[in-house]
């Protein structure tokens, strides 16, 4: 099992390291636009209206609950290695 996941991050080290040799070796391609000659103008736009309150209708527990049996797992997960 253990062989199986050192081969597994092996051929993934391998794969991302090509991808990324092949994307440094694309030439970049740079545009430039220049606007000196035009004027440039701009408004800040907003929306329209009015902003609306609303009170909170009461506290809500949380739905994240922390695992009671999280530490035994972990410390036996590390046994295993």
């Amino acid at each position: 099992m253990r062989k199986a996941w050192i081969i597994a991050s092996i051929i993934v080290s391998v794969l991302v390291l090509q991808g990324l040799s092949v994307a440094s070796a694309q030439s970049e391609e740079i545009t430039e636009v220049s606007f000196e000659d035009d004027l440039i103008s701009g408004d800040l736009v907003r929306p329209d209206g009015e902003n609306i309150q609303v009170s909170r209708r009461g506290a809500r527990s949380s739905l994240i609950r922390i695992r009671q049996n999280f530490i035994p797992e972990m410390l036996k997960s590390v046994e295993d290695l």
